[in-house]
């Protein structure tokens, strides 16, 4: 007898930090979404695709839940809110710790109200002694009723195919949604604007990263398809931030550029002439106009 194919989307959640985009990124095989250890590292819903023989995943990468302080903020939690409900399956992330914070409550009352599978993933094992995984498991049980508890780690790959597997037992039998091939929704032009913020993340203090966006002014092959220009804006909020991003004699601008290039020069599989510029917008998490031109738009019902 044939295997049924199998199909659903996957809403990833969790607090900022605990692994979503990493485990994402190492079920697809290939960076999509960005790392770092600051929050707010994704902003949007990112759509991802895993396809193999059983069926075909598409995980949707959330903006952490939170307590929004801005518009951004505002933002980033009702995409995150909104997506729990049009999902097959949730994926949970949480670090490992017998402490249940005010962060993981939040999120735990959310789902309270939602008629879908939840799996708990307890990430970063590596990190912690065998025998306490037990009383993690034992701590978040307590919190609500799980369909699966699955204890892993993204960055070591531990576990994670155990994730695939649990999935696909609760997914609905379905079309291929995307072509095999597919591995993101994200258009090329925003996945280098991600890459160029992350680079901007890691290079910068904890202050900055909150306030930049970046935006793609202009992107194309050469004629003769072996180079791609790519010109981008780091936009930040205040004067003094713009100074820290340039650096002495131009010193940080240049190690985001070069650090940006490389991961860029992978993804498109060819060399790239980057060039970067920073611009002052004051306040522009707290204005709709400027959040929609940098990219954070709402998705309107259909």
């Amino acid at each position: 007898m044939e295997k049924k194919f199998k199909s659903g989307f996957v809403a990833l959640i969790g607090r900022p930090n605990v692994g979503k985009s990493t485990l994402m990124n190492h079920l697809i095989g290939q960076k999509i979404a960005i790392t770092s250890k600051k929050p707010q590292t994704t902003r949007n819903k990112i759509q991802t695709v895993y396809t193999c023989e059983e069926g075909q995943i598409v995980f949707l990468d959330t903006p952490g839940i939170h307590k929004a302080k801005n518009k951004l903020g505002e933002y980033m939690v009702n995409v995150a809110e909104k997506t729990l409900k049009e999902v097959d399956v949730i994926l949970w992330l949480v670090e490992p710790d017998t402490f249940i914070g005010a962060g993981e409550r939040h999120i735990a009352e959310q789902l309270q109200n939602i008629d879908v599978p939840v799996i708990l993933v307890i990430n970063k094992t590596d990190t912690v002694k065998k025998e306490e995984v037990l009383l993690f498991i034992d701590t978040y049980r307590k919190l609500m009723e799980f369909d699966e508890i699955i204890p892993a780690s993204a960055l070591r790959g531990q576990n994670t195919e155990m994730i695939v597997d649990e999935i696909f037992k609760y997914l609905p039998e379905g079309p291929m949604y995307y072509d095999e091939d597919t591995v993101t929704d994200q258009p090329m032009r925003q996945i280098v604007a991600e890459l160029i913020r992350e680079k901007a993340l890691h290079a910068l203090n904890d202050e900055i990263p909150h306030g930049i966006a970046v935006t793609i002014e202009q992107m194309k092959k050469r004629p003769n398809g072996k180079l791609y220009d790519i010109e981008a804006t780091i936009i930040c909020e205040r004067d003094s931030h713009k100074g820290i991003i340039i650096g002495k004699k131009g010193a940080m601008l240049k190690k985001i550029g070069t650090n940006a290039r490389y991961e860029i020069e992978q993804q498109l599989e060819m060399k790239v002439n980057l060039q970067l510029w920073v611009k002052v917008r004051k306040d522009w998490r707290d204005s709709e106009l400027l959040m929609k031109n940098y990219g954070y738009r709402e998705e309107k019902d259909s």
